[in-house]
């Protein structure tokens, strides 16, 4: 990975006349001719600093900057926590939010949702293991697992292993780190059979290091489709002028050239869409 401020290799998108028509002429800019997005910048590959400890980079600024190009104006990432978005984009801080935002129903009240990315959490091993492939419950049955503790991911790990137990089948060993060298070293020195996290992060890791490979993956609202989109206020007129942007860069094979620049091929969506179904309220 690049992970100096110029990116050189960051791609570069083309005026989409049919998605421009559709901007509001209305809206009001936090600054003329640009696309303000808050963005947390603080987990890679999504978004975090390059070696300048200033510029945000990854794949979010990546799509951002390809987005607001479609569109005909300049775009510009603006650094927030991610805790702080709703108040940011609610107080015209940006125009939208782009940071690994899940689309749900409660959210939808208040923001409107432009689809550009599977939320997808990964299995993966150490390469020498012999773990071939995670796509159900069963598969997990008596293995040594790290998970995050209070995470979504674990959430799903605990209703598969009740499901597991309930067939008689062996528990989980569920295994909880703090620290990430000590996951990985748990993972490759055979403490533990595998991680499941977020799989954005994981498939960065295993590029980076090559310790790693991934043996499966499933959505993040499991049984139910999650989705990560950009985030605008509510009647803001944004999301179908993005919406229609997203689709133009899937259509030329921009957007997948892009996922492929930091590894996350894996959670391409095949056509962007307008508030589109959500995870239900808990």
């Amino acid at each position: 990975f690049d992970l100096g401020p110029e990116q050189p290799g960051r791609l570069h998108a083309s005026r989409n006349e049919a998605a421009i028509a559709l901007l509001p002429r209305d809206f009001s800019y936090v600054k003329p001719g640009a696309l303000t997005f808050g963005n947390a910048p603080s987990n890679p590959p999504l978004s975090f600093y390059a070696t300048d400890a200033k510029t945000p980079i990854g794949n979010e600024p990546d799509i951002a900057l390809l987005l607001a190009e479609s569109l005909g104006l300049t775009g510009q990432i603006i650094p927030s926590a991610w805790a702080d978005w709703p108040l940011g984009l609610q107080s015209g801080r940006f125009d939208a939010v782009i940071s690994n935002v899940t689309v749900t129903e409660e959210r939808k009240e208040k923001y409107d949702f432009t689809t550009y990315r599977h939320d997808v959490l990964g299995f993966y091993a150490a390469q020498d293991s012999t773990i071939k492939t995670i796509r159900e419950p069963k598969d997990v049955a008596g293995l040594r697992v790290i998970v995050g503790s209070g995470t979504n991911q674990e959430k799903v790990l605990l209703e598969w292993n009740r499901r597991n137990i309930a067939a008689g089948l062996k528990p989980v060993e569920f295994q909880y780190y703090t620290d990430q060298a000590l996951v990985k070293l748990a993972i490759t020195s055979g403490r533990a059979d595998l991680t499941l996290g977020p799989n954005a992060s994981g498939a960065y890791s295993a590029a980076v290091d090559g310790l790693t490979r991934l043996v499966g993956t499933f959505s993040g609202g499991w049984p139910l489709t999650a989705d990560i989109a950009v985030t605008t206020r509510k009647g803001s007129g944004l999301a179908p002028a993005f919406t229609a942007a997203i689709n133009g860069l899937i259509a030329d094979g921009l957007y997948r050239r892009q996922l492929a620049r930091w590894n996350l091929e894996a959670e391409a969506i095949e056509k962007s869409e307008t508030n589109p179904p959500g995870l239900p309220r808990a």
